[in-house]
């Protein structure tokens, strides 16, 4: 009899998605939420992945209620966790149309650097110094998505 072929490992990808109120106190809250719940799956608080995380989910949502606020709507954050990758995703109601990529995916050219004096101009930049891929990608039927991923070490 010949041994069977060994099987791939089955794959476990964990899922959290949940809805704030585009208020500064959402944006907090959805901060404190998913590191929470990267806890739960194992990340523990105060790790590099953890840290990371909480500073791109803290910038995007702010983004969201900043940039993306439609009065009477909410930003949602959505968490991606397999073996391999962490994925953050960050909806918004507000987005125009732009030409897109194979799956409706806008890569994101090197955010503009602002003057050295300016007050903001800068929450792109660290997403994009801290995000191992990040892209923005237009939500139906209205909106965007800005997401971030973080490769996970072995």
């Amino acid at each position: 009899m010949t041994p069977s072929p060994a099987r791939p490992a089955p794959v476990t990808v964990r899922v959290f998605a949940q809805r704030f109120s585009s208020t500064p106190r959402g944006a907090r809250l959805a901060r404190h939420l998913a590191v929470h719940r990267l806890n739960a799956w194992g990340i523990p608080y105060g790790s590099d992945v953890s840290d990371t995380a909480a500073l791109l989910v803290a910038e995007l949502a702010a983004n969201a209620v900043t940039h993306g606020r439609v009065p009477g709507r909410d930003f949602e954050v959505r968490l991606g966790l397999d073996a391999y990758t962490l994925r953050i995703d960050v909806s918004d109601p507000r987005g125009e149309r732009r030409p897109a990529g194979p799956g409706g995916i806008t890569t994101p050219a090197a955010p503009p650097v602002p003057a050295a004096l300016a007050d903001g101009g800068r929450g792109l930049l660290l997403v994009d110094a801290l995000a191992d891929r990040w892209a923005v990608l237009d939500r139906l039927p209205v909106g965007k998505t800005v997401r971030a991923e973080l490769d996970l070490p072995h």
